[in-house]
């Protein structure tokens, strides 16, 4: 009897996945040169040629320009009319973390129980199987950073590619950085921004003395690990310090999700004492100290672009505005897309926001390519159209950015031509069957 109510539990857990989508599956590697041809190009950072072609051979962009001949039997793509774009990343997310976001506990694997977890890794929870994965790449996102919850630390992060059979195959910088909710200094109504996953004061405690004390634990935590790594043998492993060795060699960044200006103040801090490369996630009121932040070399990644102001006193459209506040302070920062309901595909749309709230097109287009590439640390492998890097590449027939315009006709993953099915697109097709419209 216990294995049949096993067997069951897992048929409905994986419900979704083995019903839903089955016939989608990973591309196989290309074979010989594919041609992009006569294209307008928007590479990704700030450039966008006319008329021009790109060359991929063996996953690899090998030549942009406009004087490409393709030879016999290679593959031309005609992209005449077609704006190309670099394939799109979605910073910090739970895609293929979480399946169904409320009252489906068996699909969701984002969140460890305990307070200090930088051992998590979440590339291992990947679910490459997710539904939600098709509908994003038919969008344009072809790229993500996977990202645990909860706790005080919650773990490590991946950037994932999303066209593949198993974790293995999809990551694409295992363990890239280390994610930390910062406490929060002040009890704050939920319907306000600025809610985040970070810890709140508990009822009757006076938010500043707790958090303030939350913040020493947490440096102790570090100054504890950074002695721990400096010895040159040890008695026992300790996991948890030796989690975060990244974070002081310089191979891994230190992402700190908060809002509130006095957390940001102290995130600075932690860059100054322990020399880790801070990036700083939510920052609701990033706006209110972006000179500073720019100052400290401390990168940005905005959350939720569509959302309430953090608080009354706000300009009601000032999420809208932050992108152009931190482009003018020489601020490094990127977009996200984190709302539950539409899934991350209003990613590109973001970015079409902040371009009509004082970003430009190109600029606004680099918040979710080049600039979401040099944060999560792989800038040298993907987020431009150029010589050298990995055929992340999107085919759309109008504007990307433009919700009206978008339509993705072709997408490439490290070179290879994936399919842009999902289930909405194969519900579409029954019911065009069903009533004679095919």
């Amino acid at each position: 009897m216990r294995l049949s109510y096993i067997a069951l539990a897992a048929l409905l857990c994986s419900g979704t996945s083995a019903f839903g989508q089955a016939d989608i599956y990973p591309a196989a590697a290309e074979k010989g040169k594919i041609f992009i041809s006569g294209g307008t190009v928007h590479v990704g950072n700030g450039q966008v040629l006319e008329n021009t072609s790109i060359e991929i051979d063996n996953g690899k962009i090998v030549q942009v320009g406009q004087n490409i001949t393709p030879g016999s039997g290679d593959q031309v793509i005609d992209a005449k009319g077609k704006q190309v774009y670099p394939g799109l990343i979605l910073p910090v997310t739970d895609l293929g973390l979480k399946e169904i976001a409320e009252g489906v506990r068996g699909s969701n694997d984002y969140e460890e129980i305990g307070d200090l977890n930088p051992d998590v890794r979440a590339i291992v929870a990947y679910n490459t199987a997710s539904n939600i994965t098709n509908v994003d790449r038919s969008n344009g996102i072809l790229l993500a950073g996977v990202t645990p919850e909860g706790g005080s630390i919650s773990g490590s992060s991946s950037v994932v590619q999303l066209d593949a059979w198993n974790y293995e195959d999809a990551a694409y910088k295992p363990d890239q950085g280390i994610h930390m909710n910062m406490p929060s200094f002040i009890s704050r109504p939920r319907r306000f921004g600025g809610g985040g996953g970070f810890a709140r004061p508990e009822a009757g405690e006076d938010p500043t003395t707790a958090s303030l004390q939350k913040v020493e634990e947490l440096k102790r935590f570090f100054r504890e690990a950074k002695a721990y790594l400096a010895e040159a043998t040890h008695t026992h492993t300790n996991i948890k310090f030796e989690s975060v060795k990244g974070l002081f060699n310089g191979s891994q960044k230190l992402f700190i999700h908060c809002e509130q200006v006095k957390q940001m103040l102290i995130a600075i801090d932690f860059a100054h004492e322990f020399g880790f490369s801070v990036v700083l996630v939510g920052a609701s009121e990033c706006f209110q100290i972006a000179d500073l932040l720019a100052q400290n070399h401390i990168a940005v990644i905005l959350d939720q672009e569509h959302s309430l102001p953090a608080t009354e006193d706000d300009d009601i459209d000032q999420p809208f505005k932050t992108p152009s506040v931190l482009q003018k302070a020489g601020v490094l920062f990127a977009l996200n897309d984190r709302h539950d309901e539409t899934r991350y595909r209003n990613l590109p749309f973001n970015a079409g926001v902040a371009a009509a709230y004082g970003l430009s097109k190109e600029q606004a287009l680099q918040a979710i390519t080049l600039s979401t590439a040099q944060i999560l640390g792989i800038a040298d492998r993907t987020g431009s159209l150029e010589v050298g890097k990995d055929a992340n590449i999107v085919i759309s027939e109008g504007d990307l950015l433009d919700m009206r315009t978008s339509i993705v006709t072709y997408a490439f993953i490290q070179g290879r031509q994936i399919n842009l099915a999902n289930k909405g697109t194969q519900l579409y097709e029954r019911y065009k069957y069903k009533y004679g419209l095919k």
